[in-house]
C-alpha cells in the first residue's frame, strides 16, 4: 500500500494491516484515539495581498512519516475511501483533543 519513496512507519503499518484484515476500520480508528500524533506550527494568517502572494510562492510543509501525513498520501492513492479516511481523521482529532486535556 506504501509508494516506493515513503518510510515505513507505525501509521503506515497499521493501515497495511487495515488492508489486509487484520484490523477494522473500528478497531483502526481506536488506535489512532490513542496514539500521540506529531503537530505542526502554525504560521499566522496573512494579512494582506503581498503576504498571501508571498505564502503562495512558498513550498508546502515537508512530509513528516509516522504523523496523518501517511493517512493523507492513502487516501490520494485511493486506497481509503471517503468514509475511511473521515473516520480516521476524526479519530485523530479526538486524540489530539484527548493529549490537549492531558489525557494522553
Amino acid at each position: 500500500m506504501v509508494s516506493p519513496g515513503f518510510r515505513r512507519s507505525e501509521v503506515t503499518d497499521l493501515l497495511d494491516r487495515y488492508k489486509a484484515g487484520e484490523l477494522t476500520l473500528d478497531e483502526l480508528a481506536e488506535r489512532f484515539r490513542t496514539r500521540r500524533w506529531p503537530r505542526r506550527v502554525k504560521t499566522p494568517r496573512p494579512q494582506s495581498y503581498l503576504e498571501r502572494a508571498a505564502r503562495a510562492e512558498e513550498d508546502p510543509d515537508p512530509y513528516e512519516p509516522n504523523s496523518f501525513d501517511d493517512v493523507e498520501a492513502a487516501f490520494f492513492r485511493h486506497d481509503l475511501s471517503v468514509e475511511e479516511y473521515s473516520s480516521l481523521r476524526a479519530a485523530m482529532a479526538e486524540a489530539l483533543k484527548a493529549e490537549d486535556r492531558g489525557e494522553l
